[in-house]
Order: structure tokens, then sequence, then C-alpha cells
């Protein structure tokens, strides 16, 4: 497969000028590797094993650095903990940046047995799976959703403002195959049972070291009851009661799913509303492909049968949404809201003293009451936007005064 640039490479070379060490974070397999060797090809790499010691960097990880040098690519450091400390050692009597490289399928900063931080020697980057503009080589094109935020005034989509890629198959058929690069060149056939080898590598591997756990296949029922809950609220007992385990272990086993850039968790957006809201955080799996094949569904044509199509749909515009505004130099903050009434919005962006509201609907058309959660926003908070429906249709429109149609193909 041809090498297919991501929205990353140029935020990794500016973290490389500015830091002395950079962390690429992400799940397992969404190309953190393949990244970094792409942008810097001379440098060399080492790869990290979970149980075998390969290059006695656990043993002694003062010599390990010593004998490789820098610049050096570090990758799966999660499995090698003892190398943190040894990095900030190293690091602190050396003002050259861009010296290591580090590529990590957990959360660092829980890692067990680190005792010292490597704040402000490292800078971290986080890579998810492709977006339909990577894969169709536009990585770097600019966003309609970046216009909205630095200018949601002069926002107003009609058919032909925007750019709307060339995507042929459907929207069912893009969100059953998910995003993750190892399913690109893969026949339908194939992706079943290249997930199920991906959870069990998932499971066995990166579960175990995290957290010992003893029971993996309870564990492995867990991850399905999450698929089968993406894009909904959350509630640790109702999840505890699924499966018989308590609430707190509900919670710590969320916490390994979100650890290892496999589960989005949006809190709950309260605001100064007198309204009561609801408190509980929305859940979202990652990759779409994986949560199609953890809920069972078959095909393409499964999913557009299954009830679950427009919550998984949901799953992927959260990751969109998350993808985008990880290029922003200041981010917005995003949350979810829900009235005790049931008036939802899917999404909603934090800036600059601004709220923007935004809905998912899998639904190749739309009618106005569509739009009705977004009207509940504005109508409870003064300093909300217009609001914008992603949708599964093809052209951009405003539906309402207070909600615009964004297609899912648009740039």
């Amino acid at each position: 497969m041809n090498y297919l640039n991501r929205h990353l490479e140029d935020r990794l070379k500016r973290h490389a000028k500015a830091f002395k060490i950079v962390l690429v974070a992400g799940a397992r397999q969404v190309g953190k590797t393949t990244l970094l060797k792409h942008a810097f090809p001379e440098i060399k790499h080492v790869v990290f094993d979970p149980v075998q010691d390969l290059y006695g960097a656990r043993n002694d990880p003062d010599q390990f650095l010593e004998t490789f040098g820098s610049p050096l690519i570090l990758d799966e450091v999660q499995y090698v903990p003892e190398l943190l400390p040894a990095l900030k050692r190293r690091v602190d009597r050396n003002e050259a940046k861009g010296q290591y490289f580090l590529t990590g399928s957990q959360n660092l900063a829980v890692l067990r047995n680190v005792s010292e931080s490597l704040a402000g020697r490292v800078g971290v980057l986080r890579l998810d799976g492709f977006t339909p503009a990577e894969l169709l080589s536009q990585a770097h094109a600019s966003s309609w959703l970046q216009d909205w935020l630095e200018k949601p005034e002069d926002f107003n989509p009609s058919p032909g403002t925007l750019d709307i890629l060339p995507i042929n198959e459907s929207l069912p058929h893009y969100l059953w195959r998910g995003q993750m690069p190892g399913v690109i060149e893969l026949d339908n056939d194939d992706i079943p049972a290249y997930l199920s080898s991906y959870v069990q590598t998932y499971v066995e591997r990166d579960v175990r070291v995290m957290s010992n756990l003893s029971d993996l296949a309870l564990f492995s029922r867990f991850l399905r009851l999450c698929g089968a809950l993406s894009g909904q609220e959350i509630v640790k007992t109702q999840l505890g009661r699924e499966l018989g385990i308590n609430p707190k272990t509900a919670r710590r086993w969320l916490n390994l799913l979100t650890w290892s850039y496999q589960w989005i968790e949006l809190p709950a957006y309260n605001g100064n509303s007198i309204k009561k809201l609801s408190a509980k955080p929305k859940g979202h799996l990652q990759d779409t492909g994986l949560a199609c094949y953890l809920n069972a569904i078959p095909s393409p044509e499964g999913l557009l049968s299954n009830p679950n199509f427009g919550r998984i749909f949901e799953s992927w515009g959260v990751g969109w949404i998350m993808r985008q505004i990880q290029r922003m130099p200041l981010p917005p903050s995003i949350y979810h809201w829900r009235t005790q009434n049931q008036a939802e919005v899917d999404a909603v962006l934090d800036l600059n003293g601004k709220l923007f509201p935004i809905e998912f609907k899998a639904s190749h058309r739309l009618n106005k009451h569509d739009a009705r959660g977004i009207l509940a926003f504005r109508n409870t908070y003064a300093n909300a936007v217009p609001g914008v429906i992603i949708y599964g249709g093809n052209e951009p429109y405003r539906l309402t005064e207070h909600a615009m149609a964004i297609p899912w193909k648009a740039v």
C-alpha cells in the first residue's frame, strides 16, 4: 500500500523542533510507527516487546540509551516503563530538540512504576484512524469546522460552497469497514477475521500489560458490551449488573479502554442552566469497524438495518470532530448535552466564550424536526451560535435559522 499522508505530519515536524522528546500516542495499529518512519526515515528504530527484554532496556535502561544514542525512535514504549526515568536523566543533560521519538498504545501518564514525570520535556500528539480526507490524499486540506469556529457569524453553507470528497462507497460501507490502516486493502470478507485478531491481541497484550487482569474472557465480554453501548450515556452500575462486576471494576475497565485510546467519554455540559440536566458522560468506541464487529453486524447492508446505525455514525462523528480540533493551537473543550426532558445535543464545543452545538444524523434527508435539540440548546444558552447537523446526505444547506446541514463527506 502506498503511504497516505496524515493530518499530524506538520505538527509532528514542528514538535520535533520544539521538544526534546516527542510522543505519538494512539490505539494499536493506527499507523504511529509508519508516520514516524515516513517523517524521519534516517532515524534508527527500536521496537519493544511486552515479554522479552530484547535490548536490555528494562535491565539497564541507561546503558541501552548510551548504546543506541540519539536521535532514536522507541516503539511501544509502554512495554518498558523503566526507560522513562532514564530518558529524563539523559535529555536533562542535553538541550538539543528532537532527541527521542516515542510511540505508545497506552497513556504514559498512568503507566505503573513511572517515578518521575516527563512534563516540559515531551510534546504529545495523538493519532487515530484515517479520516475520509486522509484516505483520499487530502490530509492537509483545511476543514469547514475551523472556519465555523473562527467566524460563526459568517458561516452560511449552501450547495457548492464546501468541498465534497469524492467518496464512492456508501456511508454504511465506510462505517462498517472502519478507519484502521490494516483494513484498507482487505476485502469485506476478510475484515471480521482481521478484527477478531485485533481484539484478541489487544486483550491478551495491551490489557494484560496495563492491569494484570486474570479474567480476560470476562473483559472481552465487557468490551463487547461497550461496543453495544457506543453512542449512549454510560451508567457504571448498569454496566456492572450486566456482567456481575461492581461499579468500581466497571469504572476501572472503562479507564483501561480510555487509556489505550479505544474509548472516548464526553462529559455532560452544564453551564449555568437552571434546567435539570443529565450529569452522565457519553461513551464512544473509537473505530466504527470495531464497533460493528463487537455488535456482530455481518455486513454494510446489515449495518443499514441495524438499530445502532445512528449511534455508530454519531461515534464516528465525535471522533472526526476530535481529530479536527486536535489540529488547532488551542482546541475547544467538547461535551454532550441532555436534559431530563430528553432534549439533547450530541456534541457541544466550547471556545472563546461561545458554544457550538453539533448533531449527527445518518439519514440522507433532514427535516426541521431534526434541529429540535439545537433549538432547545440555543433557547437555554444565550451564547450558543447556530448549530450544524452532520448528516448522511450530499449537499450543505441551511435547514432552519438555528441549524445548518453539513454532509459527512465535506472537507
